[in-house]
């Protein structure tokens, strides 16, 4: 199993939750849609070349953001990174993806 943690603004967060979920993550057990989410700022500063969703090129930006986490079987971790990128509107969205121990 992996877990995926990524960080979206408010606007898309259902939206990109969604797609994840329809991509396999967020399974344990008869359960499913399950996600752990808390409110945080992020910040980020577009360089020259980017096309941000928000902020201007050269100038830093601290934006309101929530940090997701959920869990996903090792076959769906390409299609659940596919849908996140898909649904996500940063041209680079932030996320970490690591290997669980099955214990």
């Amino acid at each position: 199993m992996y877990k995926l943690v990524f960080f979206v603004p408010e606007s898309h967060l259902e939206p990109v939750k969604q797609a994840v979920f329809d991509a396999g993550g967020g399974r344990i057990g008869n359960y499913d849609r399950c996600c752990w989410q808390v409110l945080g700022q992020g910040q980020f500063r577009p360089l020259a070349g980017s096309q941000p969703f928000l902020g201007c090129t050269g100038e830093l930006e601290q934006v309101a953001e929530w940090r997701v986490e959920l869990v996903c079987e090792d076959v769906e971790v390409p299609a659940m990174i596919a849908a996140l990128r898909r649904a996500h509107p940063y041209e680079e969205p932030a996320f970490d993806l690591w290997r669980l121990e099955n214990l």
